[in-house]
């Protein structure tokens, strides 16, 4: 796996791989209100706007996935379909965590996406709470119930 930064001409499939996953963990758990705004579009925007704190995995030529960091919040973490199941996700995980550097560090996840929750508990990740989290929207903020993982690093 080779995981570089995100350029400019990676924001389409970013954008493409992060509304797929989405979809997947999110689009039965989130409120209709939501999923109804995660456009094609919207992915597309949110993609160009945080493109420098996002970071790229590469297998044989092919996007296997991708992590944004904000701060000491590994923000998105997704892994595209073909990789799923394959380790990907584990090697990404090391990968973001590393970004992320040492000291308390956290992620927030979807109330009702087991599938995540699952792969952070197995990762190292702990459930510290439950917290209204504010998610961006193209209209503005939103406000979830999201699980907070915190792991503390280094």
């Amino acid at each position: 796996m080779d995981v570089k930064p995100a350029v400019s001409d990676d924001i389409p499939a970013i954008a493409a791989l992060w509304r797929h996953g989405w979809m997947q963990g999110h689009g039965a758990a989130a409120p209709q209100s939501l999923t109804k705004q995660r456009t094609a579009d919207e992915f597309l925007t949110r993609t160009t706007a945080h493109l420098k704190q996002t970071q790229v995995a590469w297998i044989d030529g092919q996007m296997a996935g991708f992590f944004m960091l904000e701060g000491d919040e590994l923000y998105q973490f997704y892994v595209a379909p073909d990789f799923q199941g394959s380790g990907t996700a584990r090697d990404l995980m090391a990968n973001a965590e590393a970004a992320l550097g040492d000291g308390l560090k956290w992620l927030a996840c979807l109330v009702g996406n087991d599938r995540a929750a699952r792969f952070y508990e197995k990762s190292g990740w702990v459930l510290a709470a439950t917290v209204p989290y504010e998610v961006e929207t193209e209209d503005g903020p939103h406000t979830i119930n999201a699980w907070r993982y915190e792991k503390r690093l280094g």
